[in-house]
């Protein structure tokens, strides 16, 4: 959304909806751990006092973590399940931001993902709070894509 004098809006953190190839995924509540960090060395030239090069080396991406409120679709679940039972299969995935009318604006693509750990909800007699799954994916690796 375009504000005054070529002024651009920030788009809303809640308005957002994952994909995962080959499974339903429903309205997440909340995902975590979009990020990637370049770790670097340092290298010390001879003659130079001023300052020290640093360079980088190789980059990491965080896990990826998702939570949503518990529904009658447990391909998460299952997901998690095969890992455990020795069936590993990798899945693509994006987590896509949207503006206000529900256009597709910022797309964040990630590619060999799963899952690697999976946390059930807080159950309590007293108390009336939707319980809500979380599941972690290791991933190979996330990008923007086109919106």
């Amino acid at each position: 959304m375009a504000g005054t004098a070529g002024k651009s809006d920030p788009f809303m953190s809640y308005r957002f909806r994952v994909e995962i190839g080959g499974i339903i995924v429903a309205q997440m509540s909340e995902v975590t751990g979009i990020q990637a960090q370049t770790d670097t060395e340092t290298y010390e030239e001879g003659g130079v006092n001023n300052f020290v090069h640093i360079l980088p080396k190789r980059t990491k991406f965080s896990n990826l973590v998702l939570k949503r409120g518990i529904t009658d679709l447990d391909q998460l679940w299952q997901w998690h399940q095969d890992v455990v039972n020795g069936r590993f299969e990798r899945r693509d995935g994006s987590i896509i931001l949207m503006d206000s009318e529900g256009n597709d604006r910022w797309r964040w693509e990630f590619s060999g993902a799963y899952p690697v750990r999976w946390t059930g909800p807080d159950l309590k007699a007293d108390s009336s709070t939707i319980a809500f799954e979380t599941i972690e994916l290791a991933h190979q690796g996330i990008w923007k894509g086109k919106g």
